[in-house]
């Protein structure tokens, strides 16, 4: 376990990644995981757009667990708005059906949905993986969960690295993204200690199911 700078986490992910490339037809994916705010989005994508530049603009995607979240009316309806971001708050069903198709279905383009931090909410349908496509980087903070339903999509994903960032850097991240979205400074602080963080906490103990943890300096 090193404690790379955010290039480097690049630079040790794709390293991880590239032995596992083997010319093999099936399909590759790769998970990203850790707590709110570790940086799993930044280098799924980083992730995907460098392999894409050495293989083909098809050649890999990232795909985000969050185009899972269940929709706002539907928390509501639930009660758990309060709670959104926990492991209930998904559709782990969905989410692993779709790994599925990613595993086994190579003659069609398969979609899957991302998430709009704007509104907060989910768009379907919205990234295409093409029949071509040999690496899909899903990136999501319950990838290692091994309660519920959770359990059963860490057998899904040929690669999981876990990715570590210092408590501070990431709050204060959590803080900025709760503020982007309106609230107001005592609702953000609330929302990111309360909920947030006790999410972290959980992810925290899923660490040592990665094949490689990586930690962010910054």
């Amino acid at each position: 376990m090193g404690t790379p700078s955010r290039p480097e986490l690049l630079t040790a992910a794709s390293a991880a990644v590239r032995p596992l490339l083997t010319g093999d037809p099936r399909r590759l994916l790769v998970g990203l995981a850790g707590p709110p705010a570790a940086g799993k989005s930044t280098l799924s994508l980083a992730l995907a757009a460098a392999f894409r530049a050495e293989r083909g603009e098809r050649a890999a995607v990232a795909v985000p667990m969050d185009g899972f979240h269940l929709s706002n009316m539907e928390l509501a309806r639930l009660g758990l708005s309060h709670r959104k971001g926990a492991p209930e708050t998904f559709d782990v069903g969905g989410f692993a059906g779709l790994l599925r198709r990613l595993r086994d279905e190579h003659d069609a383009i398969v979609y899957a949905p991302s998430f709009n931090r704007t509104i907060n909410e989910s768009i379907g349908s919205d990234i295409p993986i093409f029949p071509e496509t040999g690496l899909v980087v899903v990136e999501g903070n319950y990838l290692l969960l091994t309660t519920g339903a959770w359990a059963g999509v860490r057998p899904l994903l040929d690669l999981v690295i876990y990715i570590e960032t210092p408590d501070p850097v990431r709050v204060s991240s959590l803080l900025r993204r709760q503020r982007a979205r309106g609230l107001a400074d005592t609702e953000a602080q609330d929302w990111v200690h309360r909920s947030d963080e006790a999410n972290a906490r959980l992810i925290e103990k899923t660490r040592d199911h990665a094949d490689l943890i990586l930690t962010r300096r910054n």
